[in-house]
Order: structure tokens, then C-alpha cells, then sequence
């Protein structure tokens, strides 16, 4: 001890003396009670100037800087907890001071104030990677990456290897024998943190492979999520649903099960509309000349009728057709075929198409639903909204149009239409008795 600390320990102890009139044999304990007291008040005053010294005047210089990592810093409350510091060792430098006639006791509260220390420290770490996790998520060339599950590792180590040097200071044991201790039980951690340990090597695998950031619009059927990424960690992956739940997946999944990633087709120039329309069979037929003056007057149909009808008349005239003789003779153009040429040129005049991509009327194979005609073609504007608009009104022209070629939409009938059926000259029903 100083001789300012001696001094003062002995000026306590004459005042118990003199003034209070304490039994001699008891003066050393209330002295160190005394000196506790005042060990804890000031403690408490260095704690409360060091908090008021980081609000008053780290927090302005810190405000007035443009840098954003202090900020963040700030934030996460990484000066905070270092003012927790400054009362943990003032108390572990005043213990010899305070216990200097119990000296037995001061190896036990240096222990537990060099544990409460580390732990202190463990959660400046903790807090430090959160800061670093929220920093690069905000920045434009991290912040569809998966960082959270690599800070999520470096917390998990942080805390392992905190609490492997708490526990070496509270049993007074080397850490790096309770590291090597590790070993011996090594299966144990490797079953405790298997989805961990999966998650990590996943992240790593998604993360060189650029298979998956946030804010992608994933579809996983097998964990029912179809949405956007939201976050990535460690173990698991959070995606937003188009319903506005939340489906938790795990990391692992993503590498080890399929799903779909749409970035594709949202960095792509547009999204692709794929549908059919079946149309019955029966309403398919060829084009008489009545017809074909009818069909004519459709400007988008007339460009591909003037084409096809030049063509089939040389072929005809080629090979000497009698197309007086049966309609079946030579070529001919039917409605289905016209419709079908028009329903393309429709999608050539609609600027909402991306004229670049793949776009075509295709005829499918027939089935008992009728033949189907199926769009094939790519919308500009990918947003869910207006690609659900734009294909609708591409639909809607289609089925309000086909009429107009004299076919028919094939649909299986309703309650109304067997209610309307009418039964034409029935047969009697023979009575046999």
C-alpha cells in the first residue's frame, strides 16, 4: 500500500476508536467493511463519469464524423461496455488495499473480478461483431451477402474460447489445457453443433457459389417457402413468403435439397409467360373464301393471310391442284392456323413483350380437352403485379377474339348448361313386362 492508502486505512481505524468507541477486536472488520463500502461507491462514481464521458463526448465526436462505422459502433453499444472496464479493474487494483487484514480473502474476489472482466470483455467482442455484421449488411457491395452467418461463427468462437478462460480463472487451470481437454470430447461437440458446423460449410458453399443472397425470391417446395430472402445465418436461412409468413430453412438445405433462385429471371430482360388455351376440336377447320375475305379485315391476321395465301396459290398451281374438286385438295390455311399467326402478331405489337427473348404461339399435342394453344413469351416488366396484369390482358384478348375465327373455347360444361339440355325425339323406353 501507498502511504496515502496507509494513512487513510489508519485514520478509519482511530475514528472507530475514538469516536465510536468499537471494541478493538472488532475494528479490522468493520474497518474492511468500511473500505468495501467506499471501494463500491467510487466504483459506482467512476462508472457513472466514464458513462457520462461516452455520451457527452464520444457520442458529439462521433456524430460529427462522417464515418459510419463509428456510428454503428455507437449503436451496438461496443463504448458502453468498455466503460464497464474501468470500475472492474479499479476494484481488482484496490482489493489488496481493502483486504490488507484478510489477506486469505483477496485471492477469491481477485478471481471473480478477473472473471467478471473477461466476461466483459468476451461482450465487447460480441458486440463488435454485431457492429461489423450491421455495417457490411448496410453496405451495397455486402449487403446481399451472407455475412450474418459468418459473424454468427466468429460469436460462437468468441464465446467458447471466453468462457473456456472464464472457467481457467475460476478453477486457476491453464486454458490451453482446457483446450486441449477439448479433444477428449470432441465427438460431443461435434453432435452438439452438427447443424453448426453443416450450416457453416453451407454458407461457405452458397457463398463462393453465389447460389443464394438476400433478397433473392426463392422457391424451397420441400419447406413450403416461396419468397424473398430476408436473412441468412448460420444455421438457418429466414424467407418472407408471398403471404406475409415467415418460413425458417435450413442453411444446409440449400446445398444439400433443390430450389429455385429467380434472380435469374429478375436480372434477366423479363419474366416468362408460359399458358395454354385449349379450344375444341371440332371448331377446327379449313378456310373457305367466305372466311378468308372475314378474316381479312383483322389488321393484325391480314399481313399473315396476304403471305400464306401468295404461297399456297403457287403451290397449288405448281402441282396442279383441283381445289374446285374437293377442299381437302392441295393447301389451304385453316382458322386455327390464322389464329394462331394473329395471337403472334398481337404479341409483336405489345411493348409490354420483350421482343429480344423467345416469343411464340405454339400448338401442343391434342388431348380430351381439346387441342391447346400455348403462349411462350417474355414480359418486360417483371414486378408480380404488373406481370400478372399484362398476362391477364394478353388472355382476355385471346378468349374475347377466338370467336371471331369461329372456334371455340373448350370447357367442361356447368350446372346451367345440363339444366338447358334439350333431349331431341327420345326413344320410348320398351316395356318388356
Amino acid at each position: 500500500m501507498s502511504d496515502n492508502e496507509t494513512q487513510f486505512a489508519q485514520f478509519i481505524e482511530d475514528w472507530l476508536l475514538d469516536n465510536l468507541g468499537v471494541d478493538p477486536s472488532n475494528t479490522q472488520f468493520l474497518k474492511m467493511v468500511i473500505l468495501v463500502v467506499v471501494t463500491v461507491l467510487v466504483a459506482i462514481i467512476l462508472r457513472t463519469l466514464g458513462q457520462f464521458f461516452i455520451n457527452k463526448f464520444i457520442k458529439r465526436v462521433v456524430q460529427r464524423t462522417s464515418a459510419k462505422w463509428d456510428d454503428v459502433l455507437m449503436d451496438e453499444g461496443v463504448f458502453r461496455k468498455l466503460g464497464y472496464l474501468v470500475p472492474a479493474i479499479y476494484i481488482t487494483g484496490a482489493l489488496p488495499f481493502v483486504f490488507t487484514d484478510y489477506p486469505g480473502w483477496i485471492p477469491a474476489i481477485k478471481t471473480l473480478t478477473s472473471a467478471y472482466i473477461a466476461l466483459v470483455i468476451v461482450r465487447i467482442f460480441i458486440s463488435f461483431i454485431s457492429a461489423t455484421n450491421i455495417y457490411f449488411s448496410r453496405s451495397e457491395r455486402f449487403k446481399d451477402k451472407p455475412i450474418g452467418s459468418f459473424t454468427q461463427l466468429a460469436k460462437i468462437i468468441v464465446w467458447i474460447t471466453g468462457i473456456i478462460f472464464v472457467l481457467s480463472i475460476l478453477i486457476d487451470r491453464n486454458p490451453i489445457a482446457l483446450f486441449g481437454a477439448m479433444g477428449a470430447i470432441s465427438a460431443v461437440l461435434l453432435l452438439i453443433f452438427k447443424d453448426t458446423i453443416l450450416g457453416f460449410i453451407a454458407s461457405i458453399q452458397l457463398t463462393i457459389n453465389d447460389m443464394v443472397r438476400i433478397g433473392d425470391w426463392v422457391s424451397v417446395p420441400k419447406y413450403g417457402a416461396d419468397g424473398d430472402v430476408m436473412e441468412i445465418y448460420l444455421t438457418t436461412i429466414k424467407v418472407k413468403n408471398w403471404d406475409n409468413t415467415i418460413s425458417t430453412v435450413p442453411t444446409y438445405s440449400f446445398v444439400s435439397d433443390s430450389f429455385k433462385n429467380w434472380r435469374g429471371m429478375q436480372e434477366s430482360g423479363g419474366r416468362r409467360i408460359k399458358r395454354a388455351i385449349s379450344f375444341k376440336i371440332s371448331s377446327v377447320q379449313f378456310v373457305d373464301d367466305e372466311m378468308l375475305e372475314r378474316f381479312s379485315k383483322i389488321e393484325l391476321a391480314q399481313p399473315h393471310i396476304e403471305k400464306r395465301s401468295a404461297e399456297i396459290k403457287i403451290y397449288n398451281e405448281e402441282k396442279a391442284v383441283n381445289t374446285e374438286a374437293s377442299i381437302v385438295n392441295g393447301r389451304r390455311m385453316t382458322n386455327l392456323g390464322i389464329f394462331r399467326a394473329y395471337i403472334l402478331n398481337v404479341l409483336r405489337h405489345n411493348p409490354n413483350i420483350n421482343q429480344d427473348l423467345v416469343c411464340m404461339v405454339r400448338q401442343q399435342d391434342p388431348t380430351e380437352l381439346g387441342v391447346p394453344l400455348e403462349v411462350y413469351c417474355f414480359s418486360r416488366i417483371k414486378s408480380w403485379i404488373e406481370y400478372e396484369g399484362i398476362q391477364s390482358d394478353i388472355f382476355d384478348h385471346i378468349l374475347a377474339t377466338a370467336n371471331h375465327f369461329d372456334l371455340e373455347v373448350f370447357e367442361n360444361p356447368a350446372s346451367s348448361d345440363i339444366r338447358n339440355l334439350r333431349i331431341i325425339n327420345p326413344k320410348p323406353i320398351l316395356n318388356h313386362d
